[in-house]
């Protein structure tokens, strides 16, 4: 897992804090989301972060590697 916070470049945009922290970029590979397809791999990851979402997290970029 690979976390990359772009907050800094959507300064101004739909969703963006002054404190940062709402626009991220991941690079995931897990075996648990082997063998699923694209939409049940980003179901999961973002299922995973709800309570982020429903606390500032704006934009999720997710590579599956």
């Amino acid at each position: 897992l690979n976390v990359y916070d772009d907050s800094d470049q959507h300064i101004g945009h739909s969703g963006a804090r002054a404190e940062g922290e709402t626009h991220y970029r991941i690079e995931i590979r897990a075996q648990s989301l082997e063998g699923k397809g694209r939409v049940q791999r980003e179901r999961a990851v973002m299922a995973s972060l709800q309570q982020e979402f429903e606390t500032g997290l704006h934009a999720l970029q997710v590579k599956f590697i």
